[in-house]
């Protein structure tokens, strides 16, 4: 039986009744976390997250736990959507109360900033004879330091590398069109490197965009249009599997890391479509295989 932690002071009573519920499930199913990931295809991290209070538990993985526990899903829907609308009206008070202190220490600084002192007015410059020598060595000086910046500029451009590394710099993610629905934590070049389920991007806001078997294996480009990222999955996994996804000069992996799994996947990478990513997969058994 899981131990608990217990769950935070602030959560407001329909989160929390919602959470115990689902409690309730896991410990009469005698799942583990591991377990249940591997069941309803939200990650282990994921469940912690929803089962500890820290995290809305997505429609999708509630009704997945009532499947693979035997409940009734017409029970848990209307504590879902009342946990739901708490959890919205919790966000909006904080996103308020973070726009009331930023305007507060804006104010603040308005009223405290101390207003500068007007200078007195220079003396009138006494007319002097043009110096043309001084000023023929102020060119030749500025031109030197000219051709010298061109110099340093260029002069490598026709040169071999010689070891040199160049980074490429990724294109920015355009922000998301609409605030992001509670849960999800990130949108485009903020959610590449992450865990798609930790992140919010998995489950019921996630596709299936490209496929492929690879010997009694599927290899897929799983994509967030609310996240703006694309990730590699391969399932039924086995330890020694590997899935990889490129995009870019962007590569990542993902395999099995705990024992019981059966889903491996990799970090997310940012992309407007998911055509920009391709997965491949490397199997234990010596085959291998990717997604066109």
């Amino acid at each position: 039986m899981p131990r608990w932690r217990d769950l935070p002071d602030e959560l407001d009573p329909s989160v929390e009744e919602l959470a115990r519920r689902l409690r309730r499930l896991v410990d009469h199913a005698g799942l583990g976390v591991a377990t249940l990931a591997d069941r309803t295809g939200y990650g282990g991290a994921s469940w912690e997250r929803y089962l500890d209070g820290r995290l809305l538990a997505p429609k999708g993985a509630v009704i997945a736990l009532a499947e693979v526990t035997g409940a009734d899903p017409a029970v848990l829907i209307p504590l879902w959507e009342s946990a739901e609308r708490a959890w919205n009206r919790a966000g909006r008070r904080e996103d308020a109360a973070s726009e009331a202190v930023r305007l507060s220490r804006a104010r603040t600084a308005t009223i405290t900033r101390p207003v500068p002192e007007r200078p007195p007015p220079a003396p009138a410059p006494h007319p002097r004879r043009p110096r043309p020598v001084v000023f023929l060595a102020g060119a030749v000086g500025v031109v030197g330091v000219a051709v010298g910046a061109f110099l340093l500029t260029h002069a490598d451009a026709d040169l071999p590398a010689k070891g040199r590394t160049v980074a490429a710099s990724p294109s920015p993610s355009p922000a998301p069109a609409a605030p992001l629905p509670p849960g999800v934590l990130c949108f485009g070049a903020g959610c590449t490197g992450k865990d798609a389920e930790e992140a919010g991007c998995g489950g019921d806001l996630t596709a299936t965009a490209r496929s492929v078997t690879v010997g009694a294996v599927l290899l897929e480009v799983r994509y967030s249009r609310t996240c703006g990222a694309a990730w590699g999955r391969i399932t039924p996994a086995v330890a020694g599997d590997v899935v990889r996804v490129t995009a870019g000069a962007i590569r990542y992996t993902g395999r099995v890391t705990a024992a019981g799994e059966t889903v491996a996947y990799t970090p997310m990478v940012a992309v407007k479509n998911p055509a920009e990513i391709r997965a491949c997969a490397a199997l234990a058994s010596g085959q291998e295989g990717c997604t066109p």
